[in-house]
């Protein structure tokens, strides 16, 4: 078995040595459709690029004044933490945010300090507008005319259309803690900036994973949080080490990993290919939008015939709230 793991730890060598950069790579956009999958998609390469959805009305138009006015009254699911961290390993649990159901506008009164949170006297929990499947179209469809309905260039190159179509908003403190998807994402941000941690798939043998308990928060009277096991459900299997600040001494594998850390300012699109893991933060009122596609299902090279030449970007959008709408072609 020491074998085993010891030429897996090569594989990754190799694989960082032969086709993954020691950056992230830029591109200037809209990209083809067909050399976009031969250069990233084919590949599974991760990339930033640049001015691919200029032409959105979102990107003029998703102020707070503007936001207020179109959905202010709307009321969505929005994540409550004490510290941030959603969907994360706590207490030897893996612990899920508070849902609260929310008007978008007491949403935007606490990302901009004009009301104090609830529950004052613990700190009053950080919040973060991020559900998943789809929540722009079901909970926000008065913002839909803002964005294209799909990215041309990546639903040509993919040959299908987004499966999922996010919004994320929130606070400075939201952190997605690392994790991977069997998704291609890619992460559009109207405003503000992500930052991620990014480590290929060929660094899992240096990733620690664990079976955890579940758990959920829920907010006291007085504001602290209390940690409410789930009886009676599965064990859920999650990476417990923090990318920000790893405990080497009781994961000592994860010394070998090479995390690759690239930030994502208004205007750009991450492509994250899937099964890459990946550990993201924001800034504060960042707004940003996902796209989340399945990736067909033949790794081999795609028929021509089903990519469009012209390369017109459209959606994906995965971006939280501080100004950055993420829509999920999205950050957790």
């Amino acid at each position: 078995m020491d074998a085993v793991k010891e030429r897996l730890a090569q594989f990754s060598q190799e694989a960082h040595d032969l086709y993954l950069s020691r950056s992230v790579p830029y591109v200037d956009g809209p990209p083809d459709p067909l050399q976009f999958y031969r250069d990233w998609i084919g590949p599974n390469r991760p990339c930033v690029v640049r001015n691919a959805f200029d032409h959105w009305p979102a990107r003029s138009r998703w102020t707070p004044a503007y936001l207020r006015e179109k959905v202010g009254s709307k009321v969505i699911s929005v994540a409550v933490t004490p510290d941030g961290y959603a969907d994360a390993v706590r207490h030897d649990r893996f612990v899920t945010p508070e849902e609260r159901r929310m008007t978008f506008s007491s949403v935007l009164d606490i990302i901009q300090g004009k009301v104090k949170k609830p529950g004052g006297g613990g700190g009053g929990g950080v919040f973060y507008v991020q559900k998943q499947c789809s929540n722009l179209p079901d909970e926000l469809p008065e913002l839909a005319a803002d964005v294209d309905a799909h990215v041309d260039w990546m639903s040509s190159a993919l040959g299908k259309l987004p499966d999922a179509v996010n919004f994320w908003l929130g606070e400075a403190e939201a952190v997605t803690s690392l994790h991977k998807d069997p998704y291609e994402n890619l992460y559009c941000v109207i405003s503000g900036q992500k930052d991620f941690i990014l480590l290929p798939p060929t660094d899992r043998p240096f990733i620690p994973y664990g079976l955890y308990p579940p758990a959920v928060y829920r907010q006291k009277e007085d504001g602290r949080f209390e940690v409410v096991d789930q009886r009676g459900r599965e064990k859920v299997p999650w990476i417990p080490v923090d990318p920000l600040d790893p405990d080497l001494e009781r994961y000592p594998a994860y010394r070998r990993a090479r995390p690759l850390r690239c930030s994502v300012k208004a205007g750009e699109t991450l492509y994250l290919p899937s099964l890459w893991f990946h550990h993201v933060r924001q800034s504060h009122g960042c707004i940003a939008g996902r796209r989340r596609t399945s990736k067909p299902g033949t790794f081999g090279p795609i028929p021509v015939g089903t990519v469009k030449r012209s390369a017109v970007a459209q959606l994906l959008v995965r971006h939280g709230l501080r100004h950055q709408v993420q829509l999920l072609h999205a950050g957790g």
